[in-house]
């Protein structure tokens, strides 16, 4: 009998052991340095947002600059999860205000991420799946629009612009002018959206600043092929592809040194 019963015992753990390793192929877990991130096929749990940076805000503008040359280091993902929530994440929890400002809060913009090979860094070995992903700032989390390297592409309808195909990852910011303009009509088209595209820009930069990364704002492309790119919806026109990676060459300066430019302006 207890033959017997070992030998049932023995076989519920190797069925149980199946069992997780199957799960973990389909839902696999990695531990990044804070927490626990789900990863599924198309789906990707971002980290929570959180205090991750020893940088003021006045060193932050102090270092922002328009970078284009990256090394090829990857971008970690909970790095990634924070310029994504600056982008366009909640910061207001009861009526779900957005980090960027918004004409009547009708929150017109849509944001895309293009994911090279091996370009964010999951935890140790583990990166994300190179691929199109479109993020979903209410639940803060990533799904896979389709699976590929696509920085070429990108590059392409880029007017090849060599920092697209050579950054890790490029947000792309699309509009849906509908949602800002059946509230304020053509003003809305030709002032509020715009101005909406350029506050997630400016927190792309001062965000990506913080974390020792670079970032340049890209408006010269060719709309129909970056749409093609991306899968973007029928109304969602894109306005601006951000490459971020790590600067080859990190800017730095000193308030000492701006004040004694402006002393120098001054005429002192």
């Amino acid at each position: 009998m207890r033959v017997v019963r070992v030998g049932y015992l023995i076989s519920g753990l190797v069925s149980l052991a199946l069992i997780l390793y199957i799960l973990n192929l389909i839902y696999p877990y990695y531990q990044t340095p804070t927490e626990v991130v789900l990863v599924t096929y198309d789906v990707i749990y971002l980290p929570l947002p959180k205090k991750v940076s020893n940088v003021s805000v006045e060193e932050a503008i102090l270092w922002r600059r328009s970078v284009r040359d990256y090394a090829k280091d990857p971008i970690r993902l909970e790095d990634l999860s924070m310029i994504l929530w600056a982008t366009y994440g909640v910061t207001e929890p009861t009526w779900g205000f957005r980090a960027t400002p918004s004409a009547g809060a009708t929150y017109p913009l849509e944001i895309y991420l293009v994911v090279g090979e091996e370009g964010v860094l999951i935890d140790g070995n583990a990166y994300l799946v190179a691929g199109v992903y479109k993020y979903d700032g209410r639940k803060h989390l990533l799904r896979l629009v389709k699976q590929g390297d696509f920085r070429e592409e990108l590059y392409v309808a880029a007017i090849k612009q060599e920092w697209v195909r050579n950054a890790p990852v490029s947000i792309v910011i699309c509009a849906v002018f509908e949602r800002t303009t059946s509230v304020y009509g053509v003003r809305g088209e030709v002032r509020y959206v715009p101005m909406e595209v350029g506050h997630a820009g400016q927190n792309i930069y001062l965000m990506s600043t913080a974390l020792g990364y670079g970032a340049v704002v890209v408006g010269a492309f060719i709309d129909e092929d970056v749409s093609k790119v991306i899968n973007a919806g029928v109304n969602e026109v894109p306005m601006y592809i951000v490459p971020i990676g790590v600067p080859k060459t990190p800017y730095r300066t000193t308030f000492k040194d701006i004040e004694n430019y402006i002393i120098k302006a001054r005429g002192g």
